[in-house]
């Protein structure tokens, strides 16, 4: 794990002021909104929303916990497949988080598994508000064939995403810039793709205040 970088440490091309300031937004408040397991009951809002999809088990309810500086906020299970609905979380006011529910090898009936790719699938394109999709990788594992799948919807209905590596502190510290560069290379032959990939660890911390300042800016607020 690097130690190089640690929570607070501003990254290249962001000043210690743009890390503050998403610190402190991400230090607000920030409540569930709703839950929706079906497209009718999808709430519309008016602030710029920000999803975070994956493989199921990657790390997404660990991250939206680690970004807000919440244990519980969202629901954190070692059982794959455990967020069943899309979550929306309104943080301080100004712009909402989204949990999507994960894909790839949840322990549920192959129906279900489908009611919940067309719930996120039919969200993710047609949701005028999404400014950013984060697209969580496990970083010990790389871009599967269910992510270059996922990637692929994204570029059709033209949603721009960024792919961020979890759980980095399962890793060497040399093995960390490799999982980035290989992320990166396939990024860059996806027209939606951001071509910056973000390395991150819910458990230490790494990469969280980076993480955060993207956020907010991509949001504009």
């Amino acid at each position: 794990m690097p130690t190089d970088k640690r929570e607070g440490d501003a990254p290249e091309g962001r000043t210690p002021e743009e890390i503050e300031a998403a610190r402190k937004l991400f230090a607000g408040p920030c409540d569930f909104i709703s839950g929706a397991a079906s497209l009718e009951s999808l709430t519309p809002t008016t602030w710029p929303e920000v999803a975070f999809a994956g493989r199921s088990n990657v790390g997404k309810s660990s991250l939206v916990n680690a970004l807000t500086g919440r244990r519980t906020l969202a629901r954190v299970s070692a059982k794959p497949g455990h967020t069943r609905q899309i979550n929306f979380f309104d943080l301080a006011n100004q712009m909402v988080l989204v949990d999507l529910p994960g894909y790839g090898f949840a322990q549920v009936s192959k129906s279900m598994k489908e009611t919940w790719q067309d719930l996120a699938s039919a969200y993710l394109r047609g949701r005028p508000t999404l400014v950013r999709v984060c697209l969580l990788i496990d970083s010990r594992h790389g871009v599967k064939e269910s992510d270059r799948e996922t990637m692929r919807n994204l570029d059709k209905a033209a949603v721009s995403y960024q792919i961020v590596l979890t759980k980095t502190d399962q890793l060497k510290a040399a093995d960390v810039p490799r999982a980035v560069a290989a992320a990166e290379a396939i990024a860059r032959k996806h027209g939606a793709a951001h071509p910056v990939v973000l390395p991150t660890s819910s458990e230490t911390g790494f990469g969280i205040p980076e993480l955060r300042a993207e956020i907010k800016a991509v949001a504009g607020v």
